[in-house]
């Protein structure tokens, strides 16, 4: 995903693609409802990762703006047709998401002939065609609703609120018009930045011309774009990727070290210590990420727990574990993991173990499959991206496997 952009026809401020209507319709409406964009960036369906996207034409510089929409021209239930009835029904409309009264309002404008976003809505992917994991059952109601549902998670946005805020009511999401045409890319080049009159969109490193604009949905390990985006980064582009273990397989493996029935019972009276200092849960997991770990301090508890001599772990208890100013300082960090105690790498290792054993593939399985072009060619989309997670989580737990030896 990558790879510098092909050199495409493209559509901007000044020039135009006579087969591509719809990006001609979205600019002059860009024009009328005064979402300013630069005459260095272009919208185009070619030289991009995937469906429409933004191409620089010229070369730009770190902190150029490359476009601000007017928060008049952002889609959102208080600027929508029915904002006056949204908002007359707001207490029936409340959701811990905070999505249903975008959702009404993008039912109501998609299916309005006279909408002012009809030539942004244009540029959406075909609705019947998306990818989320959501559409792979083969039968399923609400179908429109359904689809809309999966254009919010997405391609809308949220706008950061100060704490204070947030605890009143959720953040509502809204559609920001030509900031959901970026694709996403971990080593992104571009940020969006919220103001009181406009959303702007700003290079953060320098844009070779041809170049493709790349924004971030966030530091998202790839199981995480395909729940919410339905694509992944191929590895090893995505930096913020990662693989879990389950908090239950590190007991589990803990288990399989005991030698007998009271050991047995004193790594079950651990692990309940443990859930008391609300370090472990049956259904948590250890995030591990390609450059740290992401649950640091309850993996490094974890295992100082589970690994403890009997006499140390009873004192451990009564003080209900050491005050912060009195116990040694736990920095699990990825690049000192050859340097933690013995048991700590043993125990992290046969983790790692277990944890490779839920694939039903192994680590080679998967590079036969990624290097084999032919192959790799005849397998669905869906499937692609499916390897390209599990690739993924399995290179980060095969590095843990080398550096626990």
């Amino acid at each position: 995903m990558a790879t510098p952009a092909k050199r495409p026809r493209a559509a901007g401020p000044g020039g135009g693609e006579p087969d591509c209507d719809a990006v001609a319709g979205f600019l002059r409406w860009c024009a009328r409802v005064g979402l300013q964009l630069s005459p260095k960036v272009a919208v185009s369906r070619q030289g991009t990762v995937a469906g429409y996207g933004m191409l620089a034409r010229e070369s730009v510089q770190p902190g150029e703006l490359l476009f601000a929409v007017p928060r008049a021209a952002l889609l959102a239930p208080h600027t929508c047709a029915i904002g006056s009835l949204l908002e007359r029904e707001r207490g029936a409309l409340q959701s811990q998401s905070g999505w249903v009264p975008l959702l009404l309002a993008l039912l109501h404008e998609l299916q309005a002939p006279a909408s002012l976003w009809s030539p942004y809505f244009a540029l959406w992917p075909e609705l019947g065609r998306l990818e989320h994991p959501m559409f792979c059952p083969s039968v399923r109601s609400l179908e429109l609703y359904h689809q809309l549902v999966a254009v919010v998670m997405a391609y809308s946005f949220q706008e950061p609120l100060e704490e204070e805020e947030e605890e009143k009511e959720p953040n509502s999401p809204l559609m920001v018009p030509a900031a959901d045409i970026l694709n996403h890319l971990a080593k992104h080049n571009a940020n969006l930045e919220y103001s009181a009159d406009y959303l702007r969109m700003v290079a953060t490193q320098p844009i070779p011309k041809g170049h493709e604009i790349f924004n971030t949905y966030g530091q998202m390990a790839n199981w995480q774009l395909m729940h919410m985006y339905g694509f992944v980064e191929p590895y090893p582009d995505n930096t913020d990727d990662t693989a879990d273990i389950q908090m239950v397989t590190v007991r589990e493996a803990a288990l399989q070290g005991t030698k007998d029935e009271a050991e047995r019972l004193l790594l079950w009276e651990r692990w309940d210590f443990l859930c008391k200092l609300e370090m472990v849960g049956e259904e948590g997991a250890f995030v591990i990420g390609r450059e740290e770990v992401l649950t640091q301090e309850e993996l490094a508890t974890t295992l100082k727990v589970l690994c403890m001599p009997a006499e140390e772990f009873q004192e451990y208890k009564d003080e209900d574990g050491w005050d912060e100013d009195e116990k040694e300082e736990d920095n699990l960090t990825i690049t000192n993991i050859p340097s933690l105690n013995i048991s700590w790498r043993r125990l992290l290792r046969d983790s790692v173990l277990l944890t490779l054993q839920t694939y039903a593939t192994d680590l080679k399985t998967e590079q036969d499959l990624l290097t084999n072009k032919e192959v790799y060619a005849k397998l669905s989309w869906r499937e692609q991206q499916a390897l390209q997670v599990r690739y993924g989580q399995k290179m980060i737990l095969h590095h843990l496997l080398e550096l626990t030896s």
